[in-house]
Formats: structure tokens, sequence, C-alpha cells
């Protein structure tokens, strides 16, 4: 069975504003590299068609990006993406799969699956996940900004206190630091 990692930008403040992160090549090859180790991308569906807009066209090369933007991209593209959506059911952008039926089963489901493991990246999703402990693990890439804006981590989502155990802290050229935890549970 594959963990499922739940990875996303946050600023100090909390906010997970996808337009907030630095968007750079360090950020670019740390995010690379989750997925090149993950067996699988969760997202639910306004996740989905945020990253449905915009990364297929730069994995064809049909818009000018940088090497490590084309690398995200390109790895993003052949990875098995799987979406929860109660709306949406056709999904075409390649290798992409919508969940089914119910949440926790489901998910399990993918992660007994997947041993490289599922990486997750939607905040609301995540919540929900939480919720039904299905979360393993965190990885966050904690940006050097006050935005004093949202929407932000869990937003009020979660029904009781998580504690997590650090395995590691990592500062970045620019001024992020990874961090990984664990459920300390």
């Amino acid at each position: 069975m594959g963990a499922l990692t739940f990875s996303i930008n946050v600023t100090l403040d909390g906010c997970v504003d996808h337009q907030e992160g630095i968007a750079d090549d360090e950020t670019h090859a740390y995010f690379t590299a989750l997925l090149d180790e993950a067996g699988a991308m969760l997202w639910g569906r306004t996740t989905y068609e945020l990253m449905e807009s915009a990364w297929p066209a730069v994995a064809r090369g049909d818009v000018e990006a940088p090497t490590a933007i084309r690398d995200w991209a390109v790895t993003l593209e052949d990875k098995p993406k799987y979406v929860v959506s109660a709306t949406r059911s056709d999904f075409p952008w390649n290798n992409s799969h919508r969940i089914e039926g119910d949440l926790r089963t489901a998910v399990q489901d993918l992660k007994d699956r997947t041993p490289e493991g599922v990486l997750l990246g939607s905040g609301r999703l995540a919540a929900g996940l939480d919720r039904l402990d299905l979360i393993d693990e965190y990885k966050f890439l904690v940006q050097p900004r006050l935005t004093g804006h949202g929407p932000t981590l869990y937003g009020g989502l979660l029904d009781s206190t998580r504690s997590l155990e650090l395995v590691s802290a990592e500062p970045m050229s620019n001024g992020a630091i990874a961090v990984h935890y664990r459920r300390a549970d």
C-alpha cells in the first residue's frame, strides 16, 4: 500500500492561493521530484480544471516555458491523474480518471493499488480526506510571504486537531522551506 501525501504551497499566514507561491525553477524542480516519486496524482475537480487549462499545452510545447517548468508539465502529462467530482464525469486530459463511489473506499483502493504512493494537491479535498483519516504524510512548501487573504489551508474544515511528526525541513535558496511531516498518531 502506498502513502497518500498532501502537498501544496502555503504562505506563512496559511494562504494556499496558487498565485501566491514563488514559481521559479527551484520550486518547479521540487514539485517535479515529488511527482516523480509518486505513482499517481489526486485532485478535486476545481484543481483538476485549473491544471488541465494550463499544463497540457506546456507539455506539448505549445507554450514557451523554461526547462524546469516544461519538465514539470511533461512529468505531469504522463502521470495517472485521479479526480473527485460530483458534477463532472468526462476527464479528457491524458491518463485522467474519475474517482467513483464511496470516497473513503475509493481513495483507500487507490492507495492500495499504488505502491509508489499518491500525491494529493487539492486543499478542500485534503480536508475531507483528512477527516476520513486517509492522509499519511504532508509535504508543504512554506512560502516566505504574508498575504492577508485566503483561501487558507483547511479553511476551518477540520473537525479536530492533527498532531504531526516532523520528518525533515529543508530551506531553499528562494527563501521557501520544504517541510515534510507524517501523522503522529
